[in-house]
């Protein structure tokens, strides 16, 4: 069996339910693939250990107790697809738990120029470090290389920093964990509007959050897209199987008003195949100094980030904007995953 299932395309097509005891270890998650995973038992615990991470950073001698933590544990940080804000956030998560770090950015200044392929090339970093976070172009291959590292007997746990057009399911953690704090005191995250703005066809920041959503109950969301970047059917249907209200329009304006939180996105032009998004009038989906007072006055907006023209700058002092808040949330709730995925979590009741 483990052999008819060794290549790449015959791992994919396992049902996704068939794959996620792969990612599992001693009752505990070891490899993070896809949103999926996440229990919300396993999220309500992760956040409080994301704000104890927080609450001790500003504590005295607090840094160095959990740079104490991991010192001991060495992470790859593989990213082959470009990457800013995911990179540096998995770089100061494991510098505040005192993971070192190696890096592999540049394919170019690796031995994949001398015709190594990636896969040996990972195997290389899971006998020199204690994890493997990666970012990959290939939709899927995250999960094939934890799959394959398992089958030699060298496995290490490995973190989906974003795979293709697939999943970027740590993306969705800091995401959710920013609704959770933003409304905490509003009832939670169940019972609230989510707005969903521009290409959801191929944003995986999108596709992840919406499958984490779901682990909440009574949500309503609109799907705000241009027609040929609206939700893919899959997705939508596992709305409709988890008893989520769907609204799907390309008017902006007219949704404004409902939503409790704002979700802007922005093409995602990197994988078009003929440039057919250079015909997509895309201003209509943009968030301006005026359309956001249609908006509740407690309404949030995220953005996965990098942005261009969706959001005007000029909002980024309104206290609905979050987005800024929600980049430094990634930091502190990867560096709780870190603690997690070596059980460590429970050192933090020491401090």
């Amino acid at each position: 069996m483990i052999k008819e299932m060794y290549t790449f395309e015959d791992f994919l097509r396992q049902p996704i339910g068939d794959r996620l005891p792969y990612y599992e270890k001693d009752e505990r998650l070891y490899h993070i693939m896809i949103s999926q995973q996440f229990s919300y038992p396993f999220l309500e615990k992760l956040f409080d250990t994301a704000d104890l991470i927080k609450y001790i950073t500003r504590k005295p001698n607090g840094i160095e107790f959990l740079t104490s933590l991991l010192k001991h544990k060495r992470a790859m940080l593989y990213f082959t697809q470009p990457s800013t804000r995911t990179f540096l956030s998995f770089l100061s998560a494991c510098q505040i738990v005192g993971i070192h770090t190696g890096e592999v950015r540049d394919p170019t200044l690796s031995s994949e120029m001398k015709g190594e392929s990636q896969e040996d090339g990972l195997r290389t970093f899971s006998s020199y470090f204690d994890l493997i976070i990666m970012r990959d172009s290939k939709a899927g291959f995250c999960e094939y290389m934890s799959y394959l590292l398992d089958l030699t007997g060298r496995s290490v746990p490995i973190i989906n920093g974003g795979s293709g057009k697939d999943q970027h399911p740590t993306q969705a953690l800091l995401d959710v964990y920013t609704l959770h704090r933003s409304f905490q005191e509003r009832g939670g995250i169940p019972g609230k509007v989510y707005g969903f703005v521009g290409d959801l066809l191929r944003g995986r920041a999108v596709r992840s959050v919406i499958y984490l959503l779901t682990r909440y109950s009574n949500l309503e969301m609109f799907m705000i897209a241009p027609p040929r970047l609206q939700i893919a059917p899959d997705l939508e249907a596992h709305l409709k199987d988890h008893g989520v209200k769907v609204h799907k329009t390309d008017n902006l304006e007219e949704a404004l008003p409902h939503v409790d939180s704002l979700y802007m996105t922005r093409v995602q032009d990197e994988y078009d195949l003929s440039g057919e998004s250079e015909i997509l009038d895309y201003s209509k989906f943009h968030l301006t100094i005026e359309n956001i007072n249609l908006m509740k006055d407690d309404a949030i907006v995220l953005h996965p980030l990098p942005r261009r023209h969706e959001i005007d700058p000029r909002l980024d002092s309104d206290p609905r904007a979050m987005y800024w808040r929600q980049l430094r949330n990634g930091m502190y709730i990867r560096a709780a995953l870190l603690l997690y995925l070596f059980n460590m979590e429970h050192r933090l009741v020491d401090y």
